[in-house]
């Protein structure tokens, strides 16, 4: 008998965030919440790296936070995801 093999993908997300931003605290809250793992890359002490930000999700702010390569904005935009049931769908896919 071969052994079951059982895949779990997991979504990768990242934030891009910055140590003083109340707003970056409150998605990695949110996140920690559900039980979401996710990469943080804090640009703050990087001011060349906001550029970067720009070209990667189109805006300067942060948090800025990507799923699966797709930047879906900051946490007013995750807390809507969240609400609506879509940040559950979108991971689960």
């Amino acid at each position: 008998m071969t052994p079951l093999v059982v895949c779990l993908l997991v979504a990768r997300i990242r934030l891009y965030t910055t140590q003083w931003c109340g707003f970056c605290h409150a998605a990695k809250a949110l996140l920690d919440r559900k039980g979401l793992p996710f990469e943080e890359i804090d640009i703050g002490l990087d001011p060349a790296f906001r550029q970067r930000l720009v070209e990667l999700t189109g805006r300067w702010t942060v948090p800025q936070i990507v799923i699966d390569g797709e930047a879906i904005g900051g946490y007013t935009e995750l807390r809507a995801l969240d609400r609506q049931g879509e940040l559950d769908r979108r991971l689960a896919a």
